[in-house]
């Protein structure tokens, strides 16, 4: 835009034919009527998905915990978690799971039935690398030849691009001053720093004037590609201006007392709360990424108390917060919770973990059928043919099949765009 009005600490894409080929490609029969395969009409749903990433390398095992398993305690004497809060059983003979205790803000979730783990979700990765790892994960590739193969995109990206219809400025978003790899390749993308950081750049006196000037400008544009893209920035600019207010408002609020959800003043807690405000005002919101860094305990790791569980109660009532807040939209939108992978099995010598395998996934919200935990457990015992790889948790469930699963629950997706959304993968139902 012209002059030095301009958006602040917020960054937008948009591309168009991110995948260099058309996405609609195919026509298939349903009843008596026709509909294409290989498009997603997202202009009938509310529904959103976001995904949490815990950078890293998170130690689930200390999360889910595996009470039951004289080994769990055996290799972990000093960092294994003791007291661990029971899960109801989920059915006859299952096993006797625990919870971290600073995950008690997540129990009546499970209790519920809005929330479950998924177990043993990993890639096939064995470099040990956080950057391959990551980068695998959020692209939806493969571990092949002893290294990651490329593919065009995010796998979330390549899901927005398949729209059937336009999407908005704030149809995906990733929290913070960078894109999230995984939505690399969508129509459009929004970063933002915070809801109350994204601000058109004038004197507050003269904001309106310059904000109806830059919509009389470009709506005289000859180019309706940038004219739309402008006319779509300028009304999110509003909204958000509009959130920003109503969240002082509640801030306010909750300092006199009412009952607005408390969220912890922290990164995760910031953004899931500008998500849930996103949320709320309906602004087109279909996909969003949020990370928690800090979680790769090599040294001193602690239990009950010490560094990961001060991470892990961040992200307990982080999320116990964000379902509260959305109140009845919780039903409409499926939160995830991933890492690149899980630990090592064994405490090392610095009372802290090695990079591992397999991890455990949470899913909260959404269609989910919660109170339970999914997948079979694989036992504890290091595997003695991986010497110069991480070992750990078995991988059990391909990240992909997991990652589609959810998708396809969110957003009623054909089963044939699994091998778009992450090609070559033979897809596996899990969910």
């Amino acid at each position: 835009m012209p002059g030095s009005s301009e958006t602040k600490n917020s960054k937008f894409e948009r591309q168009d034919g991110a995948l260099g080929q058309p996405v609609v490609s195919a026509r298939t029969k349903v009843g008596n009527r026709v509909r294409s395969s290989l498009t997603v009409d997202f202009g009938e749903t509310e529904n959103c998905l976001v995904v949490i990433f815990l950078r890293g390398g998170a130690d689930t095992l200390n999360m889910l915990v595996p009470a039951f398993d004289d080994d769990y305690h055996r290799f972990r004497p000093n960092i294994g978690i003791g007291k661990s809060l029971p899960l109801p059983s989920s059915g006859p003979g299952a096993l006797a799971y625990g919870l971290h205790p600073q995950l008690s803000a997540l129990l009546p979730l499970y209790e519920s039935g809005e929330l479950s783990f998924v177990q043993a979700v990993g890639t096939d990765n064995l470099s040990g690398s956080h950057f391959e790892a990551q980068d695998q994960m959020e692209h939806g590739s493969t571990f092949k030849g002893g290294h990651v193969e490329p593919v065009s995109g995010g796998y979330l990206g390549r899901l927005l691009a398949l729209s059937s219809g336009p999407l908005g400025p704030l149809s995906a978003v990733s929290i913070g001053t960078n894109v999230a790899e995984s939505l690399r390749g969508a129509p459009s993308i929004a970063a933002l720093s915070g809801i109350d950081e994204v601000v058109l750049e004038a004197p507050e006196a003269e904001t309106a004037a310059v904000s109806a000037t830059l919509a009389k400008l470009y709506g005289g544009c000859s180019n309706k590609d940038l004219a739309g893209a402008a006319s779509s920035t300028l009304q999110m600019l509003e909204r958000i201006k509009v959130l920003g207010l109503k969240q002082k408002q509640e801030s306010l609020a909750k300092v006199n007392g009412s009952g607005i959800a408390q969220y912890p003043d922290s990164e995760l807690g910031r953004g899931l709360r500008d998500l849930s405000s996103l949320l709320k005002a309906k602004v087109g919101l279909k996909v969003a990424c949020i990370d928690s860094d800090g979680w790769d305990t090599h040294f001193v790791q602690g239990n009950e108390e010490g560094l990961q569980a001060g991470f892990i109660k961040d992200l307990g009532s982080s999320l116990r917060a964000f379902q509260d807040d959305l109140g009845p939209l919780r039903k409409k939108v499926t939160t995830i919770v991933l890492t690149e992978f899980g630990r090592r099995v064994y405490q090392n010598s610095s009372l802290g973990t090695d990079h591992g395998r397999g991890f455990t996934a949470i899913i909260s919200g959404g269609a989910n059928k919660g109170g339970r935990v999914i997948g079979a457990y694989p036992g504890l015992k290091e595997d003695p043919s991986l010497t110069l790889a991480p070992t750990g948790l078995s991988v059990l469930i391909d990240y992909r099949d997991f990652l589609f699963d959810v998708m396809k629950n969110t957003f009623a997706l054909d089963e044939e765009l699994a091998s778009v959304i992450f090609p070559g993968n033979k897809y596996r139902q899990i969910l």
